[in-house]
């Protein structure tokens, strides 16, 4: 049995661009995606929490350094520049991998600089 866990997230990315007529997909700094460990080319999910749409795409590479956000082609309508966004990617575990999985978590502040890392999501208090 696998199970679907959160593997790589960007919180609260802020959208630069957003390219109607474009091939597709989601552009996002190549420094990001390292530092998240999403990989050009994976689906990911995208949650605009702007206007509440949900989506799912794939990554391709900005140019390093360059802090872009941009959503392409028909997720052009889901998104705004400066609609803050979060993108996230799952992967199927094996059960003996689950205790000791930990996602990337890449925290991102005004400008798309990066706030901090962690690998846990707070506990929600009551």
């Amino acid at each position: 049995m696998h199970t679907v866990m959160l593997k790589a997230k960007l919180h609260m990315a802020r959208v630069t661009h957003a390219v109607l007529h474009y091939e597709g997909s989601c552009a996002i700094d190549g420094e990001l995606l390292d530092m998240a460990g999403i990989r050009e080319n994976e689906q990911i999910q995208i949650y605009n929490v702007a206007n509440g749409a949900r989506f799912t795409t794939y990554a391709i590479r900005g140019e390093e350094g360059s802090k872009i956000i941009s959503i392409n082609g028909a997720a052009a309508h889901h998104g705004s520049p400066g609609h803050r966004i979060i993108i996230c990617s799952y992967a199927h575990y094996a059960e003996s991998e689950l205790d000791a999985h930990q996602p990337s978590l890449v925290y991102l502040k005004e400008g798309n600089d990066v706030s901090h890392t962690s690998n846990a999501i707070p506990v929600q208090l009551a």
